[in-house]
């Protein structure tokens, strides 16, 4: 285990680019910590990885402080290791994020040293553009790149998508916007008027991929089609970039995002799962 990100991507880089998609959010958000340069990000994030009896490099995770960890590819065996070298460790982790049977063997051999309570928090499907599918009809706008003068907008915007999701209320939302619109990663949609309705953000190319997301709409602005719009024009900005792999994630709980994203042209990669741990609660007389 390590807590440099310079070190882990020596090691795993190749790795985790021989598959971009699936393994999207440790490319992007270890791209974005070399890309703020020594010092920056979230203190305390933890990597590591499988490599068995010398043979090639297995799998691999990432652990940022609050959040799940986040683990490749990995088989149970090495998913139980893990969890158990963790909990050895007196590492907190708050749940786990991965395909269902490395999550199961993880939380089982977690939960066996912890005696933690686990809950499913959130299904997840990745989604890999095949063929970009504008919306019909097309909603009322156009898209722009996101600016400056957007950032009292956005932070709103992404704290309400924060909240409604569930994620974790107290994260930074002005400093992933100025990142974003450092390297052109937002896109907002414009009613007729010129009104911002929408935003879809656009993670940084790494391997050829770069992941669509947020998507947000007010609620009272919701069923009118923009995020359709947003979407399909982050998309397209991401194809005419040269990106060659355009994924987003979903919530399987909801199906209206899940039809929307079919429709415009994007195909299932795998499901995933995020899995809660609490612990134990001990009563004092």
């Amino acid at each position: 285990m390590t807590a440099g990100t310079t070190e882990f991507l020596s090691v795993t880089e190749e790795f985790l680019r021989a598959e971009p998609a699936r393994n999207s959010v440790m490319l992007t958000v270890t791209a974005d910590l070399v890309a703020a340069g020594p010092g920056a990000g979230p203190g305390g994030t933890l990597y590591g990885w499988w490599q068995p009896d010398d043979g090639p490099l297995a799998a691999a995770f990432m652990h940022t402080p609050g959040f799940p960890v986040m683990l490749s590819a990995m088989s149970e065996l090495a998913a139980a290791a893990l969890a158990r070298d963790l909990a050895g460790s007196a590492h907190r982790v708050p749940g786990v994020n991965a395909a269902q049977q490395a999550a199961d063997a993880f939380t089982a051999a977690w939960r066996d040293r912890t005696g933690d309570a686990v809950t499913v928090y959130r299904r997840m499907r990745l989604f890999r553009l095949a063929r970009l599918v504008p919306p019909a009809p097309a909603p009322a706008g156009s898209a722009r790149p996101g600016a400056g003068t957007d950032r009292d907008l956005l932070d709103g915007w992404f704290g309400a998508f924060a909240r409604e999701v569930g994620d974790i209320p107290a994260h930074d939302h002005r400093a992933d916007i100025d990142k974003r619109l450092g390297y052109g990663g937002i896109t907002v949609w414009e009613a007729g008027d010129g009104v911002p309705v929408s935003v879809a953000g656009l993670t940084r190319t790494v391997g050829g991929m770069a992941r669509v997301g947020p998507v947000y709409t007010p609620p009272a602005l919701r069923g009118r089609g923009y995020a359709g719009g947003a979407t399909a024009a982050v998309s397209q900005a991401a194809l005419d970039a040269g990106v060659r792999e355009v994924v987003l994630y979903t919530d399987l709980a909801n199906p209206v995002s899940n039809a929307l994203y079919e429709r415009l042209g994007y195909r299932a990669v795998e499901d995933r799962v995020i899995l809660s741990f609490e612990p134990p609660v001990t009563l004092h007389p």
